[in-house]
């Protein structure tokens, strides 16, 4: 065991405790591999990944009972007395690391009988999906930009076989092309970012970069210029305009477990390591990453939303909706330089009930939305999942009426399609909207709330069109559809389901789960 900020040696022992969820996770990715090397049935594999997966989140609640630790550190010197550690589990950590390892176990549900059903290679799948998993699980905890780099990378290589591994379609390969073609550009330019970064400052960990950052000497043009070329990774990440062009193909050709894994999972990721980055290593350059990030997330919601009123198929107006949310989830990190001027209040920090630094009660409103933002979009998935067992192309009109034979299912993507819309009695969207558009105005950014405000209301007409097909009377020249639910498939859809009525009900639960700076920068 190696307490945060405890150890001074440069030879320290491994904290097995913190570094226990990815390691389970990666090890269960190589058991699934031997497993399926071995044994002639696959229907098991998923029990397998769901397992570790479930092992690695009940992993969490030892770190959870105990204050901040870290692993990996450097000792403290004279001129930094605090070591600088290059795995930390604090609050922030462990909220994501429950969100990826949770979000991950619905997925596998969803996924298990498509695997079947498609015939997908069923261990490459789950080796794939763990690694990715194991990936995410990681960069939360990762606090110098080696690690970020390397964790961000172990999300994203192992998406690209993912939404490529229905070889028989020709819309899977080239969706998988145009993701690796993007993905690789934008990694390019961030480590370009980071190279400059180094270069200027000497320093990989966030803390140490920041302190850099500080001095007066370093307050220089390229110095910007660094900061803005590394955030364009994590703008691919997490499908901000203008590095967003991959994701309606891609979620419209990957199999749709891997579309949702991808609009859950692998954007927490990407957002995971936007905070970290910027609120640790980049904080003196409020004033290039704020003001970016505020046009970025106006761009974001303005594009995604109005593409999303012309789509037609179910997979594609989600991903452009996926797009608008990123663009909300933005808006918090676009107003953090306002909310740190003399005399401005957060409204998020009444919100959530931070009452500490401006940036980190942001930086919570941020993660409050995404955290509504998994359960709600993993939903709507998992519904998409069910109809397009029965109606591969999925388009929206083949949705017309399914609430007059099959019921449950229809209420339920009405239920999580009212949550994005921020309509009751969806409440925990309503509440996530609030509280970011609070943020937006009381920052200081009152253009950017409005326009917020005016995407809200485009997105009403796609998302209230969309319910009211469920509604509307059966198309006769289709024919009537009833069909058995599989019951992996069922539990997804329930456990997502009842999440989303808890947040309705008890909305703090995501909206205080990081009340303190300290959880987030800790």
């Amino acid at each position: 065991m190696s307490p945060l900020f405890s150890g001074q040696s440069l030879v320290q022992s491994i904290d097995y405790a913190a570094i226990a969820p990815p390691v389970i996770v990666a090890l269960t990715a190589l058991l699934v591999l031997l497993a399926d090397l071995l044994s002639p049935r696959k229907g098991w594999l998923a029990g397998l990944a769901l397992a570790g997966t479930l092992a690695a989140l009940a992993s969490l609640a030892p770190l959870a009972a105990r204050g901040p630790r870290g692993t990996f550190c450097l000792p403290g010197t004279a001129t930094q007395p605090v070591p600088l550690c290059s795995y930390v589990v604090n609050e922030f950590t462990l909220v994501f690391q429950g969100l990826a390892l949770g979000a991950a176990a619905v997925v596998i549900l969803l996924a298990a009988r498509t695997v079947l059903d498609t015939h997908l290679p069923a261990g490459e799948f789950w080796f794939l999906l763990l690694c990715s998993v194991a990936g995410t699980v990681t960069l939360v905890a990762a606090r110098d930009l080696v690690t970020v780099v390397v964790a961000l990378e172990v999300v994203t290589l192992p998406a690209f076989a993912l939404v490529g591994l229905r070889r028989y379609d020709g819309r899977s390969s080239e969706a998988a092309l145009k993701f690796f073609l993007i993905g690789v550009v934008s990694t390019a330019v961030m480590l370009f970012g980071i190279s400059l970064v180094y270069g200027v400052t000497g320093q990989v960990h966030l803390q140490g970069v920041a302190a850099a950052l500080n001095r007066a000497e370093l307050q220089q043009p390229v110095t910007a210029v660094a900061v803005a070329l590394t955030l364009v990774g994590f703008t691919f990440k997490v499908s901000a305009v203008p590095f967003h062009f991959w994701t309606p193909d891609t979620y419209a050709g990957a199999p749709v477990p891997v579309a949702a894994y991808l609009s859950v999972v692998s954007k927490a990721a990407g957002f995971a390591g936007l905070i970290l980055v910027v609120s640790l290593g980049f904080r003196p350059y409020l004033h290039v990453w704020g003001p970016m990030l505020a046009v970025l997330a106006a761009l974001t919601m303005s594009v995604g939303n109005l593409v999303a009123l012309r789509q037609q198929t179910a997979l594609r107006l989600l991903a452009w909706s996926s797009i608008a949310q990123a663009g909300y989830m933005l808006v918090p990190l676009g107003v953090a330089r306002a909310s740190t001027q003399p005399g401005a209040a957060s409204a998020v920090g009444s919100a959530v009930g931070s009452a500490a630094d401006p940036v980190g009660q942001a930086l919570s409103a941020t993660v409050a939305y995404l955290l509504a933002y998994a359960v709600m979009n993993l939903g709507a998935f998992a519904v998409v999942v069910i109809v397009a067992r029965h109606r591969p192309e999925n388009r929206l009109s083949d949705y017309r009426g399914l609430v007059w034979t099959e019921p449950l299912t229809a209420l339920s993507l009405a239920f999580f399609l009212l949550c994005l819309a921020g309509l009751p009695p969806g409440l925990i969207g309503l509440f996530a909207k609030v509280v970011v558009f609070q943020a937006a105005v009381e920052g200081g950014v009152g253009w950017l709330a409005v326009v917020m405000a005016v995407n809200t209301v485009i997105a009403l007409y796609y998302y209230l069109y969309w319910t009211a097909l469920l509604f509307a009377r059966r198309d006769p020249e289709k024919p009537e559809l009833s069909y058995r639910i599989p019951v992996t498939t069922g539990l997804g859809l329930g456990l997502a389901l009842g999440a989303a009525l808890l947040l309705s009900v008890l909305p703090q639960l995501v909206l205080q789960v990081l009340p303190a700076q300290a959880g987030i920068l800790g």
